[in-house]
């Protein structure tokens, strides 16, 4: 339970579920959700970590969390509350609505023992203040097929490509989705239920798109990947323009997955493959004849926060051998503040308090940030949010805290 400005904050019951969802998409300015969206939703909600704020009778606020794993540098799945579901009505705008529900969270995540939260942000100005930094980019592109060719690598030619009903290759996916998960931070282990998300496709979210469709790839009679996609049929004047829309994409070896890129490539009548949300260092970047054909287009993805930061920089590897002194700024989560003695090297790592000088400041927003990978200290130092205390520990620590594989969020939450 908890107060602000006369409303009440408390755990969601199952039978307040609609009334709850309902808020939410009211909120985000959107009509009913698909009755098949509504269903997974349901599904995969945790009741117990589903939070509302009541005015009265008066739904005016929303949060929720998903009990994930996510891959962090050195292929751990280290425990992550996925935040999400989150809205304010707006006749309750700028009254502590939101930062209720973010302190209630974060207190309840680190009561589960949680070292991280993350999110995708509706609006990233949002989430600065409570302690999420920007950690994973996804690359999106339309790639005009009429213009680019693909060079493959070897064993494209042995990889067999077959159609096949999604619901009816599940199984076989998701097995291939698992095998990837290690090996790229940001990635996150499947929960039960959400193995149906992929497969939701209302019509009405179409645009008039073809339903959903798969190939899945084979190589010695194993299914090494696969990819979902819808198809839109387009006509001008001079002739076929069609879309093809890429959904997800996987394949546990680079001739899968160049073979699966070349047939989105080259099917009949599309003119275009459009790509929502990719790696940024995907290999389709590398095997097109003309990247700037493919319009190539960045955008941050998801946001982290560390909630211990002990045990979260313990929890991962790093690629050098690291000792480092942070002085860490932390004032949602004072229970972070100060300094943290890191030692790392690429078989493990451990991150405790101490009163030794400090060799970097910085808040707890920029170690969110850098804690997958993909954002480099050095970066962030360039523009002030990162000092340097001991000359040299920003070069150190920066070249350690990288990652070989960029990070990424396969599918939001």
């Amino acid at each position: 339970m908890g107060t602000v400005h006369g409303t009440e904050l408390r755990v969601l019951r199952e039978d307040e579920w609609d009334r709850w969802y309902d808020a939410l998409y009211r909120a985000f300015g959107s009509g009913p959700a698909p009755a098949e969206e509504r269903e997974v939703d349901k599904a995969v909600t945790e009741f117990d970590r589903s939070l509302a704020v009541w005015d009265g009778d008066a739904l005016v606020g929303t949060a929720g969390a998903f009990s994930f794993r996510v891959t962090v540098p050195g292929g751990a799945a280290v425990p992550a509350a996925g935040v999400t579901m989150v809205s304010v009505a707006a006749t309750h705008r700028r009254r502590g609505v939101l930062t209720s529900l973010m302190r209630r969270q974060l207190d309840d995540v680190r009561a589960l023992g949680e070292p991280v939260a993350m999110l995708t942000a509706s609006e990233p100005a949002i989430y600065g203040r409570f302690g999420y930094g920007a950690a994973t980019f996804r690359l999106s592109a339309e790639i005009d097929t009429n213009r680019v060719t693909l060079a493959l690598p070897a064993g494209a030619e042995e990889v067999r490509l077959r159609y096949a009903a999604p619901a009816d290759v599940l199984d076989a996916c998701e097995a291939v989705y698992a095998a990837l998960v290690p090996r790229r931070p940001g990635m996150l282990v499947r929960r039960p239920h959400w193995e149906r998300a992929p497969l939701v496709d209302p019509a009405s979210e179409r645009d008039g798109a073809s339903p959903l469709q798969c190939v899945v790839a084979e190589r010695d009679g194993e299914i090494t990947g696969y990819a979902r996609f819808h198809t839109k049929a387009q006509w001008s004047p001079s002739g076929p323009d069609g879309t093809v829309r890429v959904k997800d994409l996987a394949g546990l070896d680079p001739a899968t997955e160049a073979a699966l890129w070349r047939f989105l490539c080259g099917i009949d009548l599309m003119t275009t493959v459009s790509v929502g949300s990719r790696p940024v260092d995907d290999a389709w970047r590398h095997l097109v004849s003309d990247t700037r054909r493919c319009e190539p287009r960045l955008r941050d993805d998801a946001y982290v926060r560390l909630v211990d930061v002990g045990a979260a920089l313990s929890a991962r590897t790093y690629q050098t051998p690291v000792d480092v002194v942070f002085e860490v700024e932390d004032t949602f989560c004072p229970w972070n503040a100060g300094r943290w003695r890191l030692t790392g090297d690429p078989k493990g790592a451990s991150c405790e308090r101490t009163a030794e000088a400090a060799d970097l400041a910085l808040s707890v927003r920029e170690l969110g940030s850098a804690y997958l990978g993909g954002v480099a200290l050095l970066s962030l130092a360039s523009a002030g949010r990162v000092r340097e205390l001991r000359p040299g520990a920003l070069a150190e620590a920066s070249v350690a805290f990288g990652s070989p594989v960029a990070p990424w969020l396969p599918h939001g939450f």
